[in-house]
């Protein structure tokens, strides 16, 4: 697709882009066990996807950085962004390339375990990010994930200006990350098993500072129903609780989480942009699938008004 010549869109998503093969099941398999009597269901998904449309159905306008393949299912993931708000003119559909695909098995709880096939997404390298950074880097924010080659996250990261666009970082999957320029990290949003793996700390508060000590501006941690606590240096932790809901499936919580906090961004201050993230991620948690579960405004001021 050609990159767009209209205005600059205000958050830039560079991140994957898969369809999830939904398993709704009794409860998740052990290794090596089969369970029986799922039913199935197909989403749009992918994390930079996810966080794109979360972003968009808010009201921002974002643009979104990926790629797909020549497939039915790329055909279908870009047009449920374009049908979602998002900009996607800058996603590269390669030829002979299958687009990522995730397998989400959800439990009677609404937890999951996901298994993803990258497809695309691993082919999103530095030359992609050389043609796009001009736009990328006028955006006002920019949110990443690490669903894309790690080497080229980085790349972004270390060839990115000075101050603009804030850089929200969400290290998930969580792994090696010693390509990564922290310094150019304004917020890093683990959550709390992300954060202990990053640093080889159980202990939040201490690896919090492992990354603070790192460069990282602000470490938001999220800690599902619990809601999240937010860590900068030589400051004492803020938490922020979560609503309580009737959580039916857990899948692209985070990311709603991530896509409202930029939102929400653009007009308000960390301190009061987190709660605001919190209680998207809360009411993904009550629909299933990922991009169905994206909360709008209206269903935000709705659960403001009853907490």
């Amino acid at each position: 697709m050609a990159q767009s010549n209209g205005p600059t869109p205000r958050i830039a998503v560079v991140g994957s882009i898969n369809m999830d093969l939904v398993i709704e099941l009794d409860r998740l398999p052990r290794p090596g066990e089969t369970v029986s009597g799922g039913r199935l269901a197909t989403y749009p998904g992918g994390k930079g996807a996810n966080q794109a449309v979360a972003a968009a159905r808010l009201g921002a306008h974002v643009a979104f950085y990926g790629a797909v393949g020549d497939d039915a299912y790329g055909e279908q993931l870009l047009r449920k962004l374009v049908g979602a708000g998002v900009d996607a003119t800058a996603a590269a559909v390669l030829d002979g390339i299958p687009s990522g695909l995730a397998t989400i098995c959800v439990d009677a709880a609404g937890e999951n375990a996901i298994a993803v096939a990258s497809g695309a997404n691993a082919h999103v390298d530095c030359a992609y990010i050389d043609r796009h950074l001009d736009r990328i880097a006028s955006s006002d924010i920019l949110l990443l994930q690490l669903e894309l080659p790690v080497d080229t996250v980085g790349y972004l990261l270390r060839a990115l200006p000075e101050g603009k666009p804030r850089v929200i970082l969400d290290p998930a999957p969580a792994c090696a990350v010693e390509s990564l320029f922290f310094p150019r990290v304004d917020i890093l949003k683990p959550n709390a098993q992300e954060l202990e793996t990053l640093t080889g700390t159980p202990d939040p508060e201490t690896a919090a500072r492992v990354l603070l000590s790192l460069g990282i501006r602000n470490v938001v941690c999220t800690l599902g129903d619990k809601g999240a606590t937010w860590y900068t240096e030589n400051t004492a932790p803020a938490r922020f609780p979560a609503p309580r809901v009737d959580v039916i499936d857990t899948t692209a919580a985070g990311d709603a989480f991530s896509g409202a906090l930029a939102w929400a961004l653009l007009r308000s201050e960390l301190p009061d942009a987190i709660p605001i993230a919190v209680a998207a991620g809360s009411l993904a948690t009550t629909v299933r699938g990922a991009q169905p579960s994206l909360p709008g405004a209206a269903a935000l001021r709705r659960m403001s008004k009853a907490s």
